[in-house]
């Protein structure tokens, strides 16, 4: 029965694909989420009234965040060719796709961070500071701590554009779900194919957001 409804499916392959897409949606996140979290405290202790208050600072990356946040995917991607051939010697594979992946998102998080960082109470802060905390102290058990929550939350939204990124990096032959349902399913007029793809990119968003919201409940004490 399976078989009939798609009947043009090869399922190691889907499974494959399957593989890559976990696998580049994995380490892009986790890349994503160290380098976003740096950018994003630089942002906000180099923002007015802070630690590292610096104006410069401040504009060069907030600038740099904002154009790369700005840049649609697909042309980040086309743009991002010739670092990517010289970084890894191929334009082709998850591997491949990793760098226009972290860099795609990266910007994107690290607005996020800055959100969250500034939702936390000033008093906080404040008190920390009183009592001597160095800078380091300072984002180690207050800044991270209490903006946890939404940064678990900002990562989970993260993750689940990442899906979507790699689909739209398999159309120029960097594996995964979105390479087979081009290549295998809509080039070659094989609607299961497409459609298997599609819902199976559905069930790692599905199971990307139930766990960020888990995790999130969980730390959130409020």
């Amino acid at each position: 029965m399976f078989n009939q409804l798609f009947p043009n499916v090869d399922w190691g392959k889907m499974l494959e694909a399957t593989y890559e897409t976990i696998y580049m949606t994995a380490v892009a996140t986790v890349i994503t989420f160290i380098l976003g979290l740096l950018i994003g405290i630089v942002l906000f202790l180099t923002s007015d009234n802070q630690l590292w208050a610096n104006k410069i600072v401040h504009f060069l990356t907030g600038s740099l965040v904002n154009i790369f946040r700005s840049i649609p995917f697909i042309v980040l991607i086309i743009l991002l060719i010739p670092f990517t051939k010289f970084l890894l010697g191929t334009i082709r594979g998850a591997n491949a796709a990793l760098p226009a992946l972290i860099i795609g998102a990266a910007p994107f998080y690290a607005r996020m961070v800055l959100i969250a960082l500034r939702e936390i109470d000033k008093g906080v802060i404040e008190a920390a500071r009183s009592m001597g905390a160095k800078t380091s102290t300072i984002i180690r058990k207050v800044l991270i701590p209490e903006s946890l929550p939404a940064l678990i939350s900002g990562i989970t939204v993260t993750a689940v554009a990442l899906v979507g990124y790699t689909a739209m990096a398999g159309i120029i032959g960097a594996g995964g779900l979105g390479n087979l349902a081009f290549l295998d399913g809509f080039q070659r007029n094989r609607t299961d194919v497409t459609l298997m793809a599609t819902v199976l990119i559905l069930v790692v968003v599905f199971i990307i957001q139930y766990i960020g919201d888990f995790i999130t409940a969980r730390v959130d004490k409020r």
